[in-house]
């Protein structure tokens, strides 16, 4: 495993409609969680004043917004983006489109392929008429990503292990679609437990829901460490 503090295995996604109750989730978890990751929604509602709040309580913050534009848009898109210190932003897996958006950032700011969305398998993508097994097509996105010269890629823990074999240890993978073993995987498809994710070959965990609906968020978040630690 990379030498990734504790506090910031776990992503927690912010995934709330307003600025009001996302602070009361920060104020709740950031003495046990430094990372938290802002989508596309909350992003729209809030713009950067979120991310400041975060970046002045020293927490790291994963800005979700997996663009998909042509290369030059991406780019520009990115230049405003890197006028805050954010440390991961996602992209599609798209070779010139990652690649505009590792072109106009700087070293600091992570850019992430997306590789297949953790809530499509493998029905979905022949209905959008994709011909290659999902597994074949984690590994083909996440091979451009690191061609593109991404840091790392947002994929299943169900393909982590095979993006480890055959790309190797220094990609970053960060895995969504995280659930408790007594969760349900609601809209997610191709899902695993934090432990397993880990084992498989994952770096960072993006946890949003199993802790979001528990009855004591700070103890699950504990167990999860306490997981992770056994490892």
């Amino acid at each position: 495993m990379k030498n990734i503090p504790l506090e910031k295995r776990i992503i927690f996604a912010l995934d709330v409609e307003d600025e009001t109750k996302a602070l009361k989730w920060i104020e709740l978890l950031s003495d046990k969680v430094k990372f938290f990751k802002i989508g596309l929604e909350l992003f729209i509602k809030t713009g950067f004043s979120l991310i400041d709040e975060l970046l002045n309580r020293e927490c790291e913050v994963m800005l979700d917004l997996k663009l998909y534009d042509i290369p030059k848009t991406v780019y520009r898109a990115v230049k405003q983006i890197v006028k805050r210190d954010i440390r991961f932003l996602t992209v599609h897996g798209n070779y010139d489109i990652m690649k505009a958006a590792v072109d106009a950032a700087p070293p600091s700011l992570g850019i992430l392929g997306v590789t297949v969305l953790t809530c499509l398998d493998q029905k979905d993508l022949m209905e959008m008429g994709y011909p290659l097994d999902i597994n074949e097509l984690v590994l083909k996105r996440a091979m451009l990503a690191k061609q593109a010269g991404c840091v790392g890629v947002v994929a299943s823990g169900l393909e982590a292990q095979k993006i480890r074999k055959e790309i190797g240890e220094d990609i970053v993978i960060v895995t969504p679609g995280i659930r408790l073993a007594q969760n349900s995987k609601e809209d997610q498809k191709r899902v695993v437990t934090p432990k397993d994710g880990i084992l498989m070959g994952s770096d960072y965990l993006v946890i949003g829901r199993s802790i979001r609906d528990a009855k004591d968020p700070n103890a699950v978040v504990s167990s999860i460490f306490n997981e992770i630690k056994e490892i």
